[in-house]
């Protein structure tokens, strides 16, 4: 009986033993279960958050990606537009270079007229001083101002002290331009008469004004009727005393001031018409 319960006894330790190592053991199989369950738990935390982040960057390409593809539409509608504006830029110079080429044959047309033009002024000064050459060259003057031919006669030349009626003497001046003038019919020119500031007055005369008009009207009477100037070419002026050529401060200087100028007018049509000619020879 002892002998038995001594039995019962060591099985019962025995098996009492046996559970304590397997319970040792489950603990052990429970501690790694958690250890992997926490390590899963950080690596599905880990996957979530690479996963959110991972989204992010996507939304953020598919933004890039729309941007760029709208981007990319307006560079080609832009390649589009310069291509037309770079059509449009070609054809624009091309006209702006056409231009610019009529401008400058008109220019060169202009010149060319300015410089038949300057021949015939430098012709017509050259026949002047031909045929008054041997006049004095304070009775005479002769100049070029911005293309106009100017002949200048002294008062003593033409007139008595406070007269309008021409001098025989002054026939012979009058004589020698009218033959340069004739030899030139599509010249127009214009006589005019200067005085100093003394003021005048008498039966015939009223003042300095009346007296510069009559002189130059007496000058081209002369041309017509002595000189078969033709009268639609000639235009009489009085400019009294307001154009002198130097103050009237002294005698001399008076003397230089009573004068009668002969203007050749320049024919502006001819010149325009000159123009015209070189244009039309350029087409």
């Amino acid at each position: 009986m002892k002998k038995a319960i001594a039995l019962v006894i060591s099985g019962v330790l025995l098996s009492s033993c046996v559970s304590q190592k397997k319970f040792t053991e489950l603990e052990e199989l429970q501690q790694n279960t958690k250890n992997l369950l926490d390590s899963a738990s950080v690596k599905l935390n880990t996957c979530n958050e690479e996963k959110e982040s991972a989204l992010a960057s996507l939304a953020t390409l598919s933004e890039q990606n729309q941007f760029l593809k709208a981007n990319n539409q307006d560079l080609i509608n832009n390649i589009g537009n310069l291509t037309t504006l770079s059509q449009k830029g070609a054809e624009n110079l091309e006209m702006s270079l056409e231009s610019m080429k009529e401008k400058d044959i008109r220019i060169q047309r202009m010149q060319d007229a300015v410089t038949r033009k300057d021949s015939v002024t430098l012709a017509l000064v050259t026949s002047l001083k031909g045929v008054l050459g041997n006049m004095s060259d304070e009775d005479i003057e002769i100049n070029v101002e911005k293309g106009v031919v100017y002949v200048s006669i002294s008062d003593k030349l033409l007139f008595r002290s406070g007269s309008f009626t021409v001098t025989s003497r002054a026939k012979e001046v009058l004589g020698k331009v009218a033959t340069v003038v004739n030899n030139k019919p599509d010249l127009e020119f214009m006589v005019e008469g200067h005085t100093d500031n003394v003021p005048i007055k008498s039966d015939a005369v009223l003042d300095n004004w009346d007296l510069s008009v009559k002189r130059a009207t007496a000058v081209v009477r002369i041309l017509e009727k002595d000189f078969d100037v033709a009268p639609a070419r000639m235009t009489a002026a009085g400019r009294s005393f307001y154009i002198p050529l130097a103050d009237n401060d002294t005698a001399a200087n008076r003397a230089k001031n009573r004068r009668t100028r002969i203007v050749i007018l320049p024919k502006l049509d001819q010149f325009y018409d000159l123009i015209e000619q070189g244009m039309q020879s350029a087409q």
